[in-house]
């Protein structure tokens, strides 16, 4: 991403803290993983969506109508042995030449710099609650600058939560970020197929697993958007299954809810299809109403439409679908406003999505839904879970866990779906899992 997106982004950022005010932002550490190994790095979303710095122990500051510079980055410094072990890094220079600082000081110095650009400052902005170290820093540098009252220096005497001006930014999503979902839901709609052409009775989930990580990893998008799951029969009523340990039984359905994540903007999409690459019957007319539920929901989503107009409406096509194939009994309205569907469809329709899978963003203003408007991209996915221990319905259905899930970007007019090219209808899906080319 250009750098003049991240520069573009401050600015804003900058024109709602206002001036007399400072914001304050930590990128994420390094995660042990045992002993002295650590996770792979990934940087914090707020912090990489406003610097693109991808770095961990550093600190960015936002000080609107600060004569030397508006934006400053404490990190490290340029250490010539680190960078023999363990690769490049920016340095000081680094951070105000390729990434746009006004100003760098190296994050050892944190304390003995930091008090000072607090002083005479109304409001600090800062992700207040999420970073215990951060907010200790913050009352240990505030109580500095409280300290020098005498001097005639005044301390912040508010504090602010920075997300609700950040997370509003990050819900938008400008042409650039709409290139890197576009590129993420490619990369994982293809590895979906990958998986469905792999697919056979005898294998384990995780060689399917193994399948989409090969398939994203030759793309060269090397990180998944969140933890894969592949879920065979009955392990698929379990919503957030990720052991994908067990053996893919002939008759079975499988359901695989995995995406890839492009510079750090995610892909969520669902597909559930049968291991032996036809339905039967009571899978076939299941799968046909969570589909119909989903398309019936995408077609609700525009500019001016509430954020719970698609869930209403995937629920009142369950629901009647439920009662027409006798798993509920009652009547239409009552059912719903009873929740009873809920016994087999218990989670949301969709939410957001960008550089988080769950991604940011208010659904409620002022205690009302808000309304959808450009540039916002949500996901889709109403599904039915039956128990296998379930007694109150037909044993046919017992066991049977369905979900459909797309990525889809509002536009001016309507909305478009970003993960169309992973098939999803019963006869997409046979034909290519038959080796046939669908028409």
């Amino acid at each position: 991403m250009k750098s003049s997106e991240f520069k573009k982004r401050r600015k804003r950022l900058l024109q709602q803290i206002g001036p007399g005010n400072i914001a304050l932002l930590a990128s994420a550490g390094h995660c042990v993983r045992n002993r002295d190994v650590h996770y792979p790095f990934r940087q914090d979303s707020d912090f990489f969506y406003l610097t693109g710095f991808n770095e961990p122990n550093a600190l960015a500051v936002f000080v609107p109508g600060r004569e030397q510079g508006e934006y400053l980055l404490f990190c490290r410094e340029f250490d010539p042995t680190k960078a023999l072990w363990e690769g490049a890094h920016a340095g000081l220079e680094g951070a105000t030449h390729d990434y746009g600082a006004d100003e760098a000081f190296p994050i050892a110095e944190l304390d003995t710099v930091l008090p000072g650009l607090l002083e005479d400052k109304c409001k600090v902005y800062y992700p207040m609650g999420r970073d215990a170290e951060l907010d200790r820093n913050v009352q240990a540098w505030i109580g500095t600058v409280r300290n020098k009252s005498r001097t005639g220096v005044v301390a912040p005497d508010e504090l602010a939560a920075l997300e609700r001006i950040v997370h509003e930014m990050r819900l938008f999503k400008s042409p650039e970020e709409m290139a890197l979902l576009r590129r993420a839901a490619d990369v994982s709609a293809a590895g979906h197929i990958t998986a469905m052409q792999a697919c056979k009775a005898g294998l384990y989930e995780y060689q399917i697993e193994a399948e989409l990580a090969y398939h994203f990893n030759r793309e060269g998008l090397r990180a998944m958007a969140y933890p894969a799951i592949v879920a065979g029969g009955k392990n698929a009523c379990t919503l957030h299954y990720t052991d994908n340990n067990s053996k893919l039984k002939q008759g079975d359905l499988l359901l695989i809810d995995a995406g890839a994540e492009c510079n750090h903007y995610a892909a969520d999409i669902t597909r559930t299809f049968p291991i032996s690459g036809k339905f039967s019957e009571p899978q076939r007319q299941l799968y046909q109403l969570v589909l119909d539920a989903q398309l019936a929901a995408i077609a609700q989503i525009k500019p001016g439409v509430n954020w719970i107009q698609p869930h209403e409406t995937a629920v009142a096509v369950l629901t009647q679908g439920l009662l027409d194939l006798g798993l509920l009994k009652g009547r239409v309205k009552k059912l719903i406003k009873d929740e009873k569907y809920k016994a087999f469809y218990m989670h949301r329709t969709g939410h957001w999505l960008g550089m988080d899978v769950h991604d940011v963003g208010d659904y409620k203003i002022n205690q009302q839904w808000r309304e959808f408007a450009p540039g916002m991209v949500l996901t889709v996915e109403p599904g039915l879970y039956i128990p296998s221990d379930c007694k109150k319905v037909d044993e046919q259905w017992r066991g049977i866990g369905i979900r459909i899930e797309d990525d889809v970007l509002v536009t001016a007019d309507g909305c478009e779906v970003l993960t169309a090219a992973a098939p999803k209808s019963v006869h997409e899906i046979e034909a290519l899992m038959g080796g046939t080319q669908c028409q």
